[in-house]
C-alpha cells in the first residue's frame, strides 16, 4: 500500500498532510469541455454499471477491477494511477470494500471529484462491518456488499445523477430520464427477487457461502445468511466454523452450499467434504456473484445480470421456483471468471 501512495504522490504532487472529511468535488477538479465526453473511472463493475446507465453516451467509463477480480486484496497498478489522474471523476464503492485504495482515494479527492456511491444510501440501513479488517473515524465501517439488496443499490443512482449534472451541466435532461428508467428497471428486479426466494420451502432458506457478502441479500429477500469466511476474504476460515456450519446443514436438512466467483472454493469444498463425513450429502449449488459481476459483454456482467443470477440460481438450488432464463429470460449460465 505505502509503494502505490508514494507512487500516486510522485505523479500528482499531492500533499499528505492531515485532513478529515469524505472525498468529494474539490475546486479546479473534473468537468468536460463542451462537447466532448466525460472521463470517468470506477473501481468495480456494480459501480460501473450503475455510471454507465446513468451517463449513457455521454461518458467513456474506465473500470480497475474486472470480472472475478477480489476489491478487498486488489493492489492498483501504475496504469491505475494514471487513469485516475486523467479522469474528470472517479466513483467508488466506499465503506472499505476498497481496502487497499481507500486511503488513497480519499487524498485524490481532495484535488478531484471522487465519490462514494454508499454515501447515498440511508446509514440506519447499513449493516455491521468488520471491525477486525478495518475502521473509520467514527468506529467500525458498515458492511460495503449493499448491492445484493436491490433496492438499497438504487438509492446510490441519484448520486450518480447529480455530480454527472454537476460536471456537465448541459446534459442534466438526459442523466435524469436515464437514472429514472434504470431505477424503473431495478424496481423491477427486486420484485421478482421478493417473488422466487419467497418460493423456496421456508426450512431450507439457508445461504452458506464463501465469505460473509451477502447479508443484505438475506435481509432484502428472506434468506438465513451464513459465510465461511468473514465480511473481508482476507479474514481466515476456523475449522471450529466449519464445523458448525456443517452442524447447521444437518440440523436443516439442507442440501446445497454456494462458491463466488471471486473467492477460493477451498472452503466450501471443506465444508460438503464435513458434511459427508457425517454421513450428509451437500452438493454445490451453484457460483454466486460477490464482489465482482461476470465476464464483460455477457448478460451476468451486468449489475442486473448478476443479481439476476444469484436470485435465480439461489431459488432453484434451494427448491424454490424459478424459470432457468431468470428475470428477462437472458440467464445464460455463465459464472467462469
Amino acid at each position: 500500500m505505502k509503494f502505490f501512495q508514494i507512487g500516486l504522490l510522485m505523479v500528482t504532487g499531492l500533499s499528505v498532510g492531515c485532513g478529515s472529511g469524505k472525498p468529494n468535488a474539490a475546486p479546479g477538479g473534473g468537468g468536460a469541455a463542451s462537447g466532448e465526453k466525460l472521463q470517468v473511472v470506477v473501481t468495480v463493475g456494480m459501480v460501473g454499471d450503475l455510471v454507465r446507465n446513468v451517463g449513457g453516451d455521454l461518458i467513456d467509463v474506465t473500470q480497475i477491477c474486472g470480472a472475478g477480480v477480489d476489491p478487498h486484496l486488489y493492489m492498483p497498478t501504475r496504469d491505475d494511477v494514471q487513469d485516475i489522474m486523467e479522469s474528470d471523476a472517479v466513483f467508488y464503492c466506499g465503506l472499505m470494500l476498497e481496502g487497499k485504495m481507500a486511503d488513497t482515494l480519499e487524498k485524490v479527492g481532495r484535488r478531484k471529484p471522487v465519490f462514494a456511491v454508499t454515501d447515498a444510501i440511508d446509514r440506519g440501513l447499513l449493516m455491521s462491518g468488520d471491525a477486525s479488517q478495518s475502521t473509520t473515524e467514527n468506529g467500525a465501517h458498515g458492511d460495503p456488499h449493499v448491492w445484493n439488496d436491490v433496492s438499497m443499490w438504487s438509492q446510490c443512482v441519484d448520486l450518480i445523477r447529480d455530480q454527472l449534472t454537476v460536471l456537465a451541466p448541459d446534459h442534466g435532461d438526459r442523466f435524469a430520464e436515464n437514472a429514472a428508467a434504470y431505477r424503473a428497471e431495478l424496481q423491477e428486479l427486486h420484485t421478482y427477487g421478493l417473488r422466487v426466494i419467497a418460493t423456496i420451502p421456508e426450512d431450507s432458506r439457508l445461504l452458506i457461502t464463501s465469505h460473509d457478502a451477502f447479508n443484505y441479500f438475506g435481509r432484502a429477500y428472506g434468506l438465513d445468511v451464513r459465510g465461511i469466511q468473514g465480511i473481508s476474504t482476507e479474514s481466515e476460515a476456523g475449522l471450529q466454523q466449519i464445523n458448525a456450519l456443517v452442524d447447521l446443514l444437518i440440523r436443516r436438512n439442507v442440501k446445497a452450499v454456494f462458491v463466488e466467483s471471486s473467492v477460493s472454493p477451498k472452503n466450501v469444498e471443506a465444508l460438503i467434504e464435513g458434511a459427508a463425513s457425517q454421513g450428509h450429502t451437500v452438493v454445490k449449488g451453484g457460483t454466486l456473484f460477490s464482489d465482482a459481476m461476470g465476464r464483460e459483454g455477457t448478460y451476468e456482467g451486468t449489475y442486473i445480470g448478476m443479481l439476476d443470477h444469484n436470485l435465480t440460481t439461489t431459488a432453484r438450488a434451494l427448491g424454490g421456483q424459478a424459470d432457468p432464463g431468470g428475470f428477462q429470460s437472458k440467464l445464460s449460465g455463465q459464472t467462469e471468471h
